[in-house]
């Protein structure tokens, strides 16, 4: 490995990321906030452990397929930057005592190998050799691990703990407590937050990985930018301070448990100035058909059964969400596209749902009919073809759809898009006096076009009423010519 090589990689590194790679405890745990590339900085540890003549093998568990591809494939990048010869990424499937589990491996010429694992006690059972145990406070197996991690010390290897907080109850943060208050001996602490690491360079490394300039304002929008998309669980997903026991109602690991990369559920979005509102009825339809053709369409045409329709509606200030998922068998519903509109015209809004209906097969819709949004699901309940409820939507109404819609995420039957301001949709969710609603409060969107109020959390709630009811209930509907589709006050 040529000295060069070293320094180019070591000069990307910010202070409190060197700091856990020089520490060569045998047991060693980090605090920390998200963002702040704690698991990129851990990739390159094990890139650099698994060299020499004391080399070893390296062991990643996760709650999470996704996070553990992303690790393998950070590891792969470390070894590139690096000058370390590595093969490529391997993906299998392993049968551990009548489980399946799938492994990512990358395998370096010396021999030795990273291995990410799912993130379960028996996994790392019988090995050799480092175990890094990423996102540990989301973990249902923090102490099956804990105790098969441990047993490996005893042949020379290490044990290194990663987690962002979830809740001041976990299994991680009782450990932590544990090790500060002396009853947990030997271990290293580590902490950082994001606000930390922003002062100890993180931006700047982000415009240096980009090829960007760094400027102080680029800085102060980037930090704004990233609280306001955590708004409502700042203090823990950023700052490190867990959240009070039973005051989020889905709690960030289930969420990301379910997850899935954006590139596999799209999300498509739409802003509209505020001028298009006043310009020609037919130049309005024309722009949103063109538009629907190169953005949408294409993405419905992928769609194949019955499709169900959820929405939660807003004109402007807030977004307009719309959650469509398919139902693939009976028992299963798979969640396909979320369009997300900023400032569209109720008409526009009412044609964006007139040409999903006629691009895929719509089973039924469930919309969000308080307020403004009642013109628009009056609507649809008489034009869809397939009907619509028409939700007024009462605190009775969330407890019912919300249990139900966690219930999926714990059977992981509801997926996700890896998207950070969807997931602060559900992330603002709290319980109060017993049963879960969206507070009266709001974070920022992408680049400050609109404020999000859990929109996405909402409809998505809409989506799985909207299965379960089915069109089984579904109003008799009046029936439209498609000549007037372009509006919902067409003949009134």
């Amino acid at each position: 490995m040529k000295e060069e090589t070293k320094l180019e990689a070591a000069e990307i590194l910010l202070p409190y990321q060197k700091a856990w790679i020089e520490d060569k405890s045998p047991l060693k745990i980090w605090e920390k906030g998200r963002r702040t590339g704690a698991s990129w900085t851990e990739a390159l540890n094990s890139v650099l452990e698994t060299q020499g003549t004391k080399g070893q093998n390296t062991y990643y568990l996760s709650y999470n397929k996704d996070m553990t591809r992303q690790f393998i494939t950070d590891c792969k990048y470390w070894a590139g930057i690096i000058n370390i010869a590595a093969g490529e990424l391997e993906e299998e499937i392993v049968n551990e005592n009548g489980e399946y589990f799938t492994t990512f491996r990358v395998r370096f010429k010396n021999g030795k190998e990273i291995v990410g694992l799912s993130g379960v006690g028996y996994a790392v059972r019988s090995k050799q050799g480092r175990i890094v145990f990423d996102e540990a406070a989301f973990s249902k197996e923090f102490r099956e691990i804990m105790k098969a991690a441990i047993a490996l010390l005893i042949w020379g290897g290490s044990f290194s703990i990663i987690s962002t907080h979830n809740g001041d109850d976990s299994e991680f943060n009782i450990f932590l407590k544990d090790i500060r208050s002396g009853k947990e001996k030997n271990w290293s602490v580590h902490r950082i937050t994001f606000s930390e690491a922003v002062k100890q360079g993180l931006y700047k490394r982000v415009c240096l990985l980009k090829n960007e300039k760094w400027t102080a304002k680029g800085e102060a929008a980037f930090v704004k930018k990233t609280r306001d998309a955590y708004k409502s669980n700042a203090e823990e997903e950023l700052d490190a301070i867990p959240s009070r026991s039973g005051s989020k109602y889905f709690p960030y690991g289930m969420l990301a448990s379910c997850a899935i990369d954006s590139a596999k559920l799209p999300i498509v979005r739409l802003n509209c100035d505020d001028s298009f509102m006043w310009e020609a009825p037919e130049k309005r339809l024309k722009k949103i058909n063109e538009w629907f053709v190169v953005e949408v369409a294409p993405l419905l045409r992928k769609i194949t059964n019955p499709c169900f329709l959820g929405q939660d509606f807003a004109r402007s200030g807030n977004l307009s969400a719309i959650w469509l998922a398919e139902e693939t068998s009976k028992q299963k519903l798979d969640s396909r596209l979320i369009i997300e509109l900023n400032n569209v015209p109720y008409d526009q809004q009412w044609q964006i749902l007139w040409l999903i209906n006629k691009n895929c097969n719509l089973g039924y819709a469930a919309i969000d009919s308080r307020g403004n949004g009642q013109a628009l699901a009056e609507a649809a309940a008489q034009r869809l073809p397939c009907g619509a409820e028409m939700v007024m939507i009462t605190r009775a109404w969330y407890a019912g759809i919300f249990q139900r819609l966690k219930s999926s995420f714990e059977s992981r039957e509801f997926i996700l898009p890896d998207d950070q301001y969807i997931l602060s949709d559900f992330g603002i969710i709290t319980l109060k006096n017993g049963q879960p609603v969206v507070p009266n409060e709001e974070h920022a969107d992408r680049e400050g076009k609109a404020k999000r109020h859990g929109d996405g959390a909402v409809a998505a709630a809409m989506c799985l009423y909207a299965w379960e009811e089915g069109s089984a209930s579904a109003p008799p509907v009046i029936a439209f010519n498609d000549s007037r589709s372009g509006s919902m006050f067409y003949g009134y």
